[in-house]
């Protein structure tokens, strides 16, 4: 007796039926069946990979000489985009400028301030003189400062105003005013995608950071905002969503996730202890998310906030 195999993907049932009929009466025609499904597959394979795909897209990343932006935009040139890369300091932005060109040369950077309108608006001109349009903004701008986290013996009353404004203005602003000026480019295009960074810190109350949580829930609600706005009066092709990661050990967080001798601080136990996976996350578990935001594939998806958490937001610790 002799056996065959069949590779199919899209086939019907009532295909795969008259196909297996067919095998069993004529063996021979094994190999003629097995070309169509593999065929089959490589044009559904085709159009899969073009639905997920940004190759030749033009990204701008905010933030992105820092770990999270500079890992973003690693994964965007990985993927065929053209990058520039934002950050407030230029030996930060050189450094992430020398690891991300030996990845690809279709990659640029500035010293800029988020917080500053003209000085967004001289890379907004940069970018469209360099490349002439604008297809994507991921806003990884932002993070915790040291005034702005509670040591352990401290309490809210401790927590300097002015601190409390940085972090705020950091994490809220530094999101809003590149969505000002960058997404004006987008409305006038009539498309394009945003990637904002929320947090963990937006879905549960997490001690010590409560300007930096402030700022993150602010942050979701203007995402939801930005893509209503968006759509209802530009256009359905420019859209705005959220990724909200986990916890990932970066530099300004190990401090209190890590302890001197890399063992797990009290903190990071009881993270752990509520994250269903059991581990903290790698920060390039984060790029299949924004990639995919910022894709075809996604192109009905807006005013979403993606958690890519491990599943921290969906266990109740019990």
């Amino acid at each position: 007796m002799r056996s065959f195999r069949i590779f199919f993907m899209t086939a019907g049932k009532g295909c795969l039926q008259k196909y297996a009929k067919l095998l069993q009466k004529y063996a021979s025609f094994g190999l003629q069946i097995h070309a169509i499904f593999a065929a089959d597959n490589r044009k559904t394979i085709q159009l899969m990979n073009e639905q997920f795909s940004i190759a030749g897209k033009v990204a701008v990343v905010t933030g992105g000489s820092g770990v999270l932006g500079s890992n973003i935009a690693e994964g965007f040139l990985r993927a065929g985009a053209r990058v520039i890369i934002i950050g407030a300091h230029q030996e930060r932005v050189d450094a992430a400028l020398e690891r991300l060109r030996a990845v690809s040369s279709e990659v640029a950077g500035t010293v800029c301030n988020v917080l500053d309108i003209r000085s967004l608006q001289a890379v907004k001109d940069q970018v469209l003189s360099q490349w002439g349009r604008i297809d994507i903004l991921v806003n990884a701008a932002g993070g915790n400062i040291p005034g702005g986290t509670l040591s352990v013996d401290q309490n809210i009353f401790d927590m300097k105003v002015e601190d409390l404004d940085k972090v705020v203005d950091l994490n809220l602003n530094g999101t809003v005013y590149p969505c000002l000026v960058f997404g004006e480019i987008m409305a006038r295009q009539q498309y394009g995608a945003i990637v904002n960074v929320s947090s963990m810190a937006a879905y549960e109350s997490i001690t010590r950071v409560p300007g930096y949580s402030m700022a993150k829930s602010a942050v979701e609600n203007f995402t939801r905002w930005m893509a209503q706005e968006m759509a209802i009066k530009f256009s359905e092709k420019i859209r705005v969503n959220a990724i909200a990661p986990g916890f990932f050990i970066g530099n300004q967080n190990r401090a209190i996730l890590l302890n001197p001798d890399g063992s797990l601080t009290e903190r990071s136990r009881k993270v752990i202890a509520k994250t269903p996976m059991k581990r903290f996350g790698d920060i390039s578990e984060l790029n299949g998310a924004v990639q995919f935001l910022c894709s075809d594939a996604a192109s009905f998806i807006t005013g979403a906030v993606l958690a890519v958490d491990g599943g921290f937001s969906a266990f109740s610790g019990v």
